[in-house]
């Protein structure tokens, strides 16, 4: 069997926001490229870094459906340094370090320069496994 029920995502997702009742905080970390998302290695290579960049927690909803999204915007800081271009995102186990939980290619790669700000609009950070 390969198929996962909308119930059986639905646990999936909600054992990842939960440890015993208790949310589990997972941080939306920005890369430049796929580089190690899938084998969680190598990643830090590529995770944005410096120019006053930070993790942000996610914000995730109970699932529904099988997807799960962010209850909230997503903003990360201003950029004080060029961030490159943003082509990639996960949800990390993490504030700093840590390990992939999910990745993503975005819809559309946007670049960063100093003085630009990252910024993910309530429910547009969809969590699915399907």
């Amino acid at each position: 069997m390969a198929e996962l029920s909308d119930y059986m995502e639905n646990k999936i997702i909600d054992q990842m926001r939960n440890q015993a009742g208790v949310q589990v905080a997972a941080y939306v970390a920005l890369f430049t490229a796929v580089t190690g998302l899938e084998a969680d290695t190598g990643w830090a290579a590529t995770e944005v870094s410096g120019g006053s960049y930070a993790r942000q927690l996610a914000g995730l909803s109970a699932a529904a459906g099988g997807a799960s999204s962010n209850g909230a915007d997503i903003t990360f800081p201003q950029a004080t340094a060029s961030w490159g271009l943003i082509s990639h995102c996960a949800l990390m186990d993490a504030l700093t370090a840590g390990h992939v939980l999910m990745w993503t290619q975005l819809d559309a790669s946007k670049q960063i320069d100093n003085g630009d700000t990252f910024k993910f609009n309530q429910y547009d950070l969809d969590v699915t496994l399907d």
